[in-house]
């Protein structure tokens, strides 16, 4: 999915922390006072954030996620905006099933 606010984030999305196969972080926003289902998208040490869950995907998704940045849009040596994968920690890739 397409990361909803990074247009507001361009400085810090040139971190190599979002470059394209690196962890991230999901982070609830309950006090959001736009929205209370909001789900921020950190770097994995949630020093930078790269945007937002979209708005219309965010309620339908069940706590906790994991996830990568999967692809990057650049203007010329800029990013300029990411796409996510999401999953629950329980169909995570590499991650041993039990």
């Amino acid at each position: 999915m397409p990361v909803a606010g990074a247009s507001y984030r361009i400085d810090d999305l040139q971190d190599d922390a979002f470059a394209p196969g690196r962890p991230l972080a999901i982070v609830p926003e309950p006090e959001n006072e736009h929205d209370p289902n909001a789900l921020a998208i950190w770097d994995a040490e949630r020093r930078l954030q790269a945007g937002y869950v979209p708005a219309e995907v965010a309620p339908e998704l069940a706590l906790p996620l994991q996830a990568v940045s999967l692809w990057e849009w650049r203007e010329g040596d800029r990013r300029v905006g990411l796409r996510v994968l999401v999953a629950t920690s329980e169909v995570w890739i590499g991650r041993p099933r039990t």
